[in-house]
């Protein structure tokens, strides 16, 4: 395979695996370079972001900023099919929801949702929405790029320093990628969200580090590693900090 057609099977993994898009296939023999195809999970924060960022751009002129940022979240959750909310709400129930890390798995993965889901949903849709109502106020049109990118670039790292907490599921599915496809993509993500916001794109990776490994050592000490509902819970938790800490420096 020629290096150009292994960018683009890349590429392409990453935005069959993190949205919803009506994209071409790929034959099955494809999908055992899921776990190389990580550093490109950035470039589908770009998609994402960028369709974001234009239709917001679009219902400003029409509409204030609480209700571009609200289109824009809407469309950004129809794109992913709420992978990441999913998640979010599935970790929110198993951490808080049960006693020990065999429930805490079992109720992950129950597809009803809990008091601790709900909250979460809330409280994840309620920031980001107001935050990104607020950026757009001060002009950070492209802000939904820079969130996008970054808060994606922090999964993989989960991935690598983090055990499968089950033996399947999305995550176990996916495989434990290279720490140089990993950083590949720590650094097109923050070259891509320096072009986007400028240089208060190096204070918010700055904050995601920690985050992520706070992050990462709740969920081994709740369930003894990581899943695909963990990850979705990080991108979840490093857009909103992303986020407010954009908000804190423009």
């Amino acid at each position: 395979m020629r290096k150009s057609d292994t960018i683009a099977t890349d590429i392409l993994l990453a935005l069959l695996l993190l949205t919803r898009l009506p994209l071409p296939g790929l034959p099955q023999s494809a999908f055992v370079r899921q776990a190389r195809a990580v550093w490109a999970f950035p470039v589908a924060g770009v998609l994402l972001g960028g369709v974001a960022t234009g239709a917001a751009g679009l219902a400003l002129i029409w509409w204030p900023p609480t209700v571009a940022a609200g289109l824009a979240i809407a469309l950004q959750v129809l794109m992913t099919g709420a992978l990441h909310e999913d998640g979010l709400a599935d970790t929110a129930d198993g951490f808080w929801g049960g006693f020990d890390r065999d429930r805490r798995l079992e109720i992950m993965k129950d597809s009803q949702i809990g008091t601790y889901g709900v909250l979460s949903l809330v409280l994840s849709v309620g920031l980001r929405w107001s935050l990104l109502a607020a950026l757009l106020s001060v002009g950070a049109i492209w802000a939904p790029v820079a969130l996008a990118v970054l808060s994606r670039a922090t999964m993989p790292v989960l991935m690598i320093v983090l055990p499968h907490a089950r033996a399947d599921g999305l995550s176990k599915s996916v495989g434990k990628p290279a720490p140089q496809r990993v950083c590949l993509g720590l650094l097109l993500a923050l070259g891509m969200s320096l072009g986007a916001v400028g240089w208060p794109a190096l204070v918010m990776a700055a904050v995601l580090c920690p985050l992520c490994f706070g992050i990462g050592w709740l969920a081994r000490a709740k369930i003894g590693g990581q899943t695909g509902d963990v990850l979705g819970t990080t991108q979840q938790i490093s857009e909103i900090f992303a986020a407010l800490v954009l908000l804190a420096c423009l």
